[in-house]
């Protein structure tokens, strides 16, 4: 017999209906999705042809093909294990991780994830516009002449982020349609990859730090190491923010380790396009090292440089859907986030703010910045302050026992006061200081040689030590606030708080602010 209080499933929507919901719970009902759904959308993401960018980094700090894998590898897996425990805020909630961070950070505090949300999408939809702009101009020259002036990149950009605007705006089925065709065309694609340049990679590819080189190139190579490794590491991370946005579909009671190992491996099988970046960053660098100048890198021209003809094609098509994937997952966790900042916008119409500022920082950065600079020194500030965040979030699911009040995580978002994690004026000063604290002292010690290098840059002998730092102090940090500066009892679920003491002060009501009741 059915019970009076469980929900019956409602019907699937079409893919071309909107999607109602912004950053409410989520009806029980309207929670079908699986953890296979979350694999797709979170690999989907990423098994794309931007990823492959990223891969070609190591490369292009001289690492040889062996050490730039160990530093893809080390980078993968190191962001698969930061990442993957922030899986489990969607199913326990019903609504995003900015949202769900009010029970750490404060009703107010949740702004912070808002925000770090916002750099990401910027940063990861730009690399897909730029890195699948750049590929389709580029194949279309090769196969049927098309001039590649400005004109023609400013128009493949416009057109490419438009339709990645529209996949967004009609929400999150549309995009785990678009990412359920993504994950196995580009699969295939990428092995057809290895076809076309197997004849033409030699794993024995050495890069700059030969043994025959100078003492001055040799002392670079920790710092160009870790410096890949980091690049990598921010693709994994770049999903801490938005993984709740897909994983919120997900019902409540399906078992942790399966969602959690969803967003592991999902990350683990972005080692294909990695490689591949990797591979034939490697190629290029052997048989046309033009590109991949440090002063001038331009890996999507070195790889069509070192295509064989019938392989144009594919490339295109590698671009266009990786790219979808990539730019969808970015966009669409932002737009629905702000929606609840700016009551003013419906999520529509914040998708629609966000693409705009977000097409806007791609012109200035493809046309009037360095975009190989821009794009490692964005990536690597992204993971700087975007960590420390996640470890808060994830220490606290863990003090909690994964316990949480959906309707008091809801009072910033309805524009109320009072609550369960109201704490200091909507302020919890713990988890903030936490925070902020550890994510300044990661940017002041960042290192990226010849691109940013923070005051205390110089502490480990040229070394980027930024995020190791960041991490060990948010989470020693984190844990003796609450410790010393106990939370309310209120906060912790009936089993009481794990690792850290309480106190006893009543909750506040939840009341309407006075200044918004009128608006």
């Amino acid at each position: 017999m059915t019970s009076p209080h469980t929900e019956s499933p409602a019907p699937a929507p079409s893919l071309t209906e909107v999607e109602p919901y912004g950053v409410e719970r989520i009806p029980d009902a309207e929670r079908t999705a699986t953890p296979f759904d979350l694999f797709r959308v979170a690999f989907g993401g990423a098994n794309t042809f931007s990823t492959s960018v990223l891969g070609a980094f190591p490369i292009l700090f001289g690492l040889s093909f062996w050490q730039g894998l160990a530093a893809t590898v080390l980078g993968v897996l190191a962001g698969a294990l930061i990442l993957c425990p922030m899986a489990m805020f969607g199913p326990a909630n019903g609504t995003n991780n900015a949202v769900s961070s009010s029970a750490h950070l404060g009703v107010h505090g949740r702004v912070v994830g808002s925000f770090l949300s916002l750099l990401t999408a910027v940063a990861f939809f730009s690399i897909s516009v730029w890195s699948s702009g750049d590929a389709l101009v580029g194949g279309a020259h090769r196969l049927f002449g098309l001039s590649r002036g400005t004109l023609s990149y400013v128009v493949a950009y416009a057109l490419f982020a438009g339709l990645v605007l529209a996949v967004c705006v009609y929400g999150f089925r549309f995009m785990l349609f678009v990412n359920k065709i993504a994950v196995t065309s580009a699969t295939v694609l990428f092995l057809l990859g290895a076809v076309a340049f197997a004849g033409d990679f030699d794993p024995s590819y050495g890069g700059s730090f030969t043994a025959s080189a100078d003492a001055a190139t040799q002392a670079m190579f920790w710092p160009s190491f870790i410096g890949a490794a980091l690049i990598v590491l921010s693709n994994p991370v770049s999903f801490g923010a938005f993984l709740g946005d897909w994983s919120r579909y997900i019902p409540a009671d399906a078992p942790r380790r399966r969602v959690v190992g969803a967003a592991f491996l999902s990350q683990v099988a972005t080692l294909l396009p990695f490689v591949f970046g990797l591979a034939t960053a490697s190629i290029i660098a052997t048989k046309a090292p033009k590109y991949v100048d440090p002063t001038a890198p331009d890996f999507v021209g070195g790889l069509l440089a070192i295509s064989p003809g019938w392989f144009f094609l594919p490339v295109c098509l590698l671009a266009l859907i990786g790219g979808m994937s990539t730019g969808t997952t970015a966009l669409y966790g932002t737009g629905l986030d702000f929606s609840s900042v700016f009551p003013r916008l419906s999520r529509v119409r914040a998708t629609m703010l966000v693409g705009v500022v977000s097409i806007a920082f791609i012109f200035v950065g493809r046309f009037a910045l360095d975009l190989v600079q821009s794009i490692s020194t964005f990536a690597t500030m992204i993971i700087t302050c975007t960590t420390p965040w996640m470890v808060v979030m994830i220490l606290g699911f863990f003090t909690r026992r994964g316990w949480y009040d959906p309707d008091a995580l809801q009072v910033f978002n309805r524009r109320q006061r009072g609550g369960r994690y109201w704490f200091t004026h909507g302020w919890n000063w713990r988890g903030m200081t936490a925070w902020w604290v550890s994510a300044a002292l990661g940017v002041l010690c960042t290192d990226i040689p010849g691109q940013f290098v923070g005051p205390l840059g110089g502490l480990a002998n040229g070394v980027d030590i930024s995020l190791p730092l960041s991490l060990a102090v948010a989470a020693v940090l984190y844990l003796s606030l609450l410790w010393l500066f106990p939370e309310p009892r209120a906060a912790y679920g009936p089993e009481g708080a794990r690792w850290v003491r309480t106190r006893e002060v009543p909750v506040p009501p939840i009341t309407q602010a006075p200044a918004l009741a009128a608006v």
